[in-house]
């Protein structure tokens, strides 16, 4: 990966957090099939999948915002 990139990308959760957000991702986004119906289920699904997205790049947006993760806490 390019200094450019890596300015942009950091990790910013551990692997313990990652494997917990991929599994309640995953989780949410096929309860939503099983429990939910029409566009209600699409969204809860979407939110999930996003969820264990986060977990499969290592990256959260709002814990950056939030100053949570990797490097300290602020």
């Amino acid at each position: 990966m390019s200094e450019d990139a890596m300015a942009f990308y950091r990790k910013n959760i551990g692997g313990l957090h990652q494997a917990v957000r991929i599994a309640l991702g995953l989780a949410a986004a096929v309860a939503a099939f099983i429990y939910l119906a029409g566009a209600t289920a699409w969204l809860v699904a979407f939110g999930g999948a996003g969820f264990a997205l986060t977990g499969l790049v290592g990256y959260c947006p709002m814990c950056a915002m939030a100053g949570i993760g990797k490097g300290g806490a602020s």
